[in-house]
Parts: structure tokens; sequence; C-alpha cells
């Protein structure tokens, strides 16, 4: 539950500051003085929408590091650290990509992938991911997290994300517009009752946004769950690895990476919000592929 929250804060405050600042610059009151002009308005919310979406991608490397304490291992460390880098090798290899960072970090089983392109990404694993599992897990979950290099779910999501905020920041403006004409009956600019408005509109409108970007970043687990298989050659890894993180509490990530993470247990109608679908549903979907015998 607090997870999903700071989720939700996190990409509602990164509109909310935005549209701050550029009221501070008194850019709405020129948007609105006369009328609503709606392709500058539109220029506008997407510029809104995506800076704090693409800010986020471009720092999300340093981010993680710096937000789980991870440290980026070469294999020299030791046999594990070896077997670690050299798995992550061959996978990125086989998966057509550049060699990831490969990083260690203290914490309860999970593990992410993060970076805005392709060939100069992150993968990192916990240490208690590293405890609880077997090899081929591990190689399993890997596989997942290299998928979702190979498949660009770090820049498709924040294009994602990108798009919903822009329609937030666009509809807020033209709601809060209409109230304070109609119903404040602003006859020069605006009042306050378009930036009440506007606030209100940006947090209703942001939790019903994070809803379908949610439920795009489920997608996208499905999709990483079969990449993993390819590179695999069997689904049995990768079912056996979410077996195990079915019995498992999951690591808490910080909000920022949220979506990069492993696994999370969602329920109840918190689960609209959720990152990641339900175990057991991952593994039914691995089981229907066929691509082997479990």
């Amino acid at each position: 539950m607090k997870r999903i929250v700071l989720f939700l804060a996190t990409n509602l405050a990164v509109v909310v500051l935005l549209s701050v600042i550029i009221n501070l610059f008194g850019l709405n009151q020129w948007l609105t003085a006369q009328g609503i002009d709606y392709t500058g308005l539109l220029v506008f919310s997407a510029v809104v929408g995506f800076a704090g979406s693409f800010i986020s991608l471009l720092m999300s490397k340093t981010a993680a590091k710096w937000s789980t304490g991870a440290h980026v291992i070469d294999g020299s460390e030791g046999t594990n650290e070896y077997w670690l880098v050299n798995t992550v090798k061959q996978l990125a290899d086989k998966a057509g990509i550049g060699m990831p960072e490969v990083a260690i970090y203290e914490g309860a089983p999970n593990a992410f992938a993060t970076g805005a392109f392709k060939n100069s990404s992150l993968v990192a694993v916990s240490t208690g991911l590293l405890q609880s599992m077997s090899k081929e897990e591990v190689q399993a979950v890997l596989g997942h997290e290299i998928g979702h290099v190979a498949n660009g779910d770090m820049v498709t999501l924040t294009l994602i994300q990108g798009v919903v905020n822009t329609f937030v920041v666009f509809l807020a403006r033209v709601v809060g517009y209409v109230v304070d004409k109609a119903v404040f009956r602003t006859e020069r600019g605006v009042g306050p009752g378009f930036y009440v408005t506007v606030i209100v509109c940006e947090i209703v409108f942001g939790i019903l946004a994070s809803m379908i970007v949610a439920w795009f970043s489920r997608q996208r687990e499905f999709r990483a769950d079969a990449a993993s298989a390819d590179l695999l050659g069997s689904p049995r890894p990768m079912i056996h690895a979410l077996a195990r993180l079915g019995g498992l509490e999951p690591g808490a990530l910080p909000p920022a990476i949220q979506t990069a993470g492993i696994t999370n247990k969602p329920s109840g109608i918190m689960a609209l919000f959720s990152t990641h679908p339900p175990v057991e549903v991952r593994i039914a979907a691995l089981q229907s592929r066929g691509a082997g015998q479990v």
C-alpha cells in the first residue's frame, strides 16, 4: 500500500510542480487572458506532461543506484559476482543489446532494470534474491530484466506517462477555465476558482491516469516473462522463479523505479494501481505458451 501511494504521489508531484513553476512565470494567464487557445494550451500541456517523464528517464540509472545503494560489479569481486556478470553478458548478447551495468544492492528479494538506452542500461539484483533463489531461478529473473531492456520498456512507459500527463494538464485547465467563467463568473483573465479547480482536477485526473499507466506496465511484465522464456529456451525457469517469489515478501523499491521491479503484491482496489500482475496470472500465461514442458 505504501509503495503504491508513493508511486502515485511521485507522478502527481511532477505534474503539480511543473505546473506551479509555469504559474510563477505567468504563462497560465497568457494562455487564458483572451479565452482558451486550444493549440497553445495543448503545446503547453505536452511540454509540461513530457518534461518530468523524460527527465526521470534520463536520470534513471543514477537515481536507481543512489536510491537503492546499489554498487556496480565487474565480476572480479568473487565467484558469485563473476557468475552474475557473465550470465547477464550471455543474456544480453542473445537479446542483441549492449552489455548493461550489473549491480547488487542490500534488501529483500527483488530485481530491476532501468536506463534510457538499450545499449546503456542497468540490471540490479538484491542480496535477498540471490540468497533465496537457485542459480537457474536467478538466471530467469535476469532474463526477465534483460527482456525489459530489449523490449524498450523504459522508453515506452515514459512515452505513455508523458501522454497521460499531457491530457491531465490539458483537461484540468479546460475544466478550470469553464468553472471559473460559469460558476465564479470571472470576466477578465482567470480568478481563484480557476487555480483551485485545476489543482483538484490534476489530483483526480492524475489518479485515473496512474491506473492507465499501471495497466500498460502490467502488460509489459507479461512480455518480459515471455522474453525470459525465449532467452532460456523454456518457460520452466521463469515459472519456478515466479513461484518462489510468490512465497516471499518482495523488497520495496523507491517510487521512481517502482515499475522496474520484478514483482509486488497488491490487493483489493489497489490492484488497479499495481504495476505488476499477480504471480499466479503470470505463471498461467507462461504455462499457456507451450514452449516446453514444466
